[in-house]
């Protein structure tokens, strides 16, 4: 039984499948749900610093494909070459967002997983005029930004953009995320701070204090976002 479940998840119409059936659903919460911004003028901020390095937290994600408001914008996102990375990339691509498949952040250790081919890619990518998406967090280890991000910062020299969004109906998981399910007929929030630079000479002390800035002002994003709604954040489950 769990062979013939692996072989259909794995068939490709299966992964199709689902994944325009993930990025419809998430369509209807995008627009069943009346955003609020923090601050307002955020994209006028935002907007003349991309390309950019979009980074947000595992299992907080999946509508940050909305981010992209503007046809002109371009972005690409990188998923796991996992499984179950393919409905994702499904998904994403049918939402207007391009992918660069590879692994996430294991602590810099790029050389896992395909990782330094997809940290090259996403350095061409940014060099391109195209911004770029990612979780921050190291796999398995929740709200723990890995420098892998701080190292596409300093050799890209593009600015990183934390932020969070949530809305008020929400299913979480139980899982080593707390992965939020959106839920569509409510009301929703999206997070930006700060933007974070890293210099091209940061030497390993000061990548780990940026390391730790992101990793603060993800969590902050992420708790004013879900305080402007009233519900409790992934922290608090």
């Amino acid at each position: 039984m769990k062979r013939l479940l692996r072989n259909t998840l794995r068939s490709s119409f299966v992964q199709r499948a689902v994944g325009v059936l993930a990025a419809e659903y998430l369509r209807l919460v995008w627009r069943t749900n009346k955003f609020t911004f923090d601050p307002p003028d955020v994209y006028d901020i935002v907007e003349p610093q991309i390309p950019a390095i979009f980074a947000f937290w595992h299992g907080q994600h999946f509508l940050t494909p909305f981010i992209k408001n503007k046809d002109w914008y371009k972005a690409r996102v990188l998923i796991s070459r996992h499984r179950d990375g393919e409905f994702n990339a499904i998904a994403a691509e049918r939402l207007g967002i391009g992918t660069i498949r590879g692994s996430g952040d294991h602590g810099g250790a790029f050389h896992r997983k395909g990782g330094v081919g997809a940290f090259k890619e996403m350095v061409r990518t940014l060099q391109d005029g195209c911004n770029v998406a990612l979780t921050a967090d190291v796999p398995k280890r929740s709200r723990v930004a890995g420098l892998g991000i701080i190292m596409l910062a300093r050799e890209s020299g593009r600015p990183i953009m934390p932020f969070a969004m949530a809305t008020s109906r929400f299913i979480r998981l139980k899982n080593w995320d707390r992965t939020t399910i959106n839920l569509p007929f409510g009301r929703g929030a999206l997070v930006g701070i700060k933007e974070i630079y890293v210099p091209p000479d940061a030497d390993a002390a000061m990548m780990e204090a940026l390391r730790l800035e992101l990793e603060e002002t993800l969590n902050e994003a992420t708790r004013r976002a879900y305080a402007q709604l009233g519900r409790p954040g992934p922290e608090d489950a």
